[in-house]
């Protein structure tokens, strides 16, 4: 038996591949480089946006043909974010229709049953990705990510530690700490006999408990050349943490930092809980403490009601920052998302496609 696997979306897909790969060479199954060669296909789905959701589609239609065309039987598994939101989804319409669009699928498997306890096969010989956390607490009100990876989850602390020790003593010089929101991390672990958590201040008040500043210097002092992690929000970034960067010259220069908007309106609606003026703050107590810093973030454009003006204030908080590099994106509905029950989808998509041509001009291209 040989299996493929196709992997859609961020690096936290990549590492549950790694994982599923573990699972299926455990079975006896061996790797195919084609997947019009495998007899088990697994699909790794992304639902952030609704292009990731496409692709997933068009390869389960390529598959289909196959599957009819041949004699030998051809398995075809669907798990990851897509198959996450049709198993949370307590009416179970959204699996069935699943179930009826694509009966060529044999399995809609949630990610959390496949490959758990797997030593991963990292495709990376040089750089391993290390998940710390899986799921979202934030209801951002664009985002898919806590109906289909559900509430945040922490890993045991002294589970990572081990698995980056290990790493460590195999040769590995970079690793990359995983996480929806990384710096959250710990909050759901009460108790810690030997970390007192630290908590982050937030519109005058202490928001969570994190363990992760401690983490990340922990795994600092091991040795690897470079530590990295993703991703982080805004407004769990306590200064511990941005001392620990300081601090331990092997932890990445490059931060990944979201903004997703530069207005005070469109950011609230978003349900992103800070200000264009908070964001900056941060920003600059970052570049203060962090030589050779570089910022990278996550913009939408044309989220609903994105008037003109709101736009340009995106613009000028992406001038004033300076970002190394922008993942941008044209708004898009999602399933069972705050936005799309209680919004419309009011931006034309040549608006869309415009003001994203604007940012990518203004930070991409200018940075090649």
């Amino acid at each position: 038996m040989r299996y493929f696997i196709k992997t859609f979306g961020c690096q936290q897909n990549t590492a549950d591949s790694e994982k599923i790969a573990a699972f299926l060479a455990s079975k006896g199954m061996t790797p195919s480089e084609d997947y019009k060669h495998a007899d088990y296909v697994v699909i790794n789905t992304c639902m952030i946006r609704q292009s990731a959701e496409n692709r997933a589609y068009g390869l389960i239609i390529n598959l289909k043909k196959i599957k009819t065309s041949r004699k030998k039987r051809l398995k075809i598994i669907v798990t990851g974010c897509l198959a996450g939101l049709a198993h949370k989804d307590r009416s179970g319409k959204i699996l069935a229709s699943l179930m009826e669009r694509f009966p060529e699928v044999d399995e809609f498997v949630p990610i959390e049953e496949v490959g758990i306890g797997e030593t991963p096969v990292r495709q990376d010989q040089s750089n391993a990705l290390v998940p710390i956390s899986s799921g979202c607490n934030n209801y951002c009100s664009y985002c898919v990510v806590p109906y289909t990876r559900g509430k945040e989850i922490s890993r045991p602390y002294n589970d990572i530690i081990g698995e980056c020790r290990k790493l460590r003593q195999k040769g590995y010089k970079r690793i990359t700490l995983l996480g929806q929101n990384v710096n959250s991390y710990g909050a759901d672990i009460r108790k810690s006999k030997t970390k007192k958590p630290i908590y982050v201040k937030h519109l005058g008040k202490l928001r969570i408990p994190t363990l992760f500043p401690h983490l990340l210097h922990e795994i600092s002092q091991m040795g690897f050349d470079m530590v990295d992690f993703l991703s982080s929000n805004p407004w769990d970034f306590s200064k511990e943490l941005i001392e620990v960067i300081a601090n331990n010259k092997n932890i990445s220069r490059t931060i990944h930092l979201p903004v997703q908007s530069g207005d005070n309106t469109v950011l609230k609606k978003m349900n992103r809980w800070y200000t264009k003026g908070q964001y900056l703050k941060l920003v600059k107590q970052l570049k203060l403490r962090i030589e050779n810093l570089k910022l990278t973030t996550d913009i939408i454009v044309g989220f609903p009601g994105e008037t003109e003006k709101q736009f340009q204030n995106t613009v000028e908080l992406c001038r004033e920052v300076d970002f190394e590099k922008a993942y941008i994106s044209l708004y898009s509905p999602r399933p069972l998302t705050a936005s799309t029950r209680l919004m419309k989808d009011d931006i034309p998509y040549s608006v869309k496609k415009r003001r994203w041509q604007i940012l990518e001009n203004l930070i991409n291209k200018a940075h090649l």
